[in-house]
């Protein structure tokens, strides 16, 4: 179980390397799928930071992640407490039309999705020696990326109830009570049995 909400929030932030458009504020439900197991989130994005509500069992239960300053937040929230982590650019999510390192785009075909007119693009990229290839589809009417899939099948992360418009500050602090994971572990350690 804790490898699979570990590798969740690996997918769910990991499959977002492309550089964010400028001023784009979002909110979606993201859906998540990795060999065949789907993991839903919600998000809530404005340029520099980001915040994942995630909606499956598991210790974490938000990741806020602050670009701006190199951090990556996760509560805790039934213990009221959090760990930072350093932030890394492969945490970026892919919410532009254009992929980190394109080397190929071929319009494939039209659809709608989830109301929207999307173009579906094959996409390969590369980083270093290695090439990818994903299926892509965008969204004309707002240029946002609904769905995203390696053409291998092995992941596929999907956006659905995409609203552009304002998020709140609120939404990327740490919350006023919670501390830090390692005051928690200090506590136990000065605990006598």
């Amino acid at each position: 179980m804790r490898l699979w909400i570990v590798t969740g929030l690996i997918a769910g932030i990991w499959v977002g390397q492309g550089q964010p458009a400028a001023a784009l504020e979002f909110t979606a439900d993201q859906f998540t799928k990795i060999d065949g197991r789907t993991h839903k989130s919600s998000i809530y994005y404005r340029d520099q930071m980001w915040r994942i509500e995630h909606h499956s069992m598991g210790p974490v239960n938000v990741s806020i992640v602050r670009k701006d300053k190199q951090v990556v937040w996760l509560l805790l929230s039934r213990m009221k407490h959090f760990k930072e982590v350093p932030y890394d650019p492969d945490q970026d999510l892919r919410v532009t039309e254009k992929l980190e390192g394109e080397i190929s785009r071929q319009e494939i075909g039209t659809e709608v999705r989830e109301g929207h007119p999307t173009v579906l693009y094959e996409v390969s990229t590369k980083h270093g020696e290695r090439i990818e290839n994903y299926y892509q589809w965008v969204a004309t009417d707002i240029h946002f990326p609904m769905k995203l899939a390696k053409k291998d099948g092995s992941w596929i992360v999907e956006y659905q109830h995409v609203k552009l418009r304002s998020v709140s500050d609120y939404l990327f602090n740490l919350p006023l009570n919670f501390h830090p994971l390692e005051e928690f572990h200090k506590d136990l350690s000065n605990q006598t049995p």
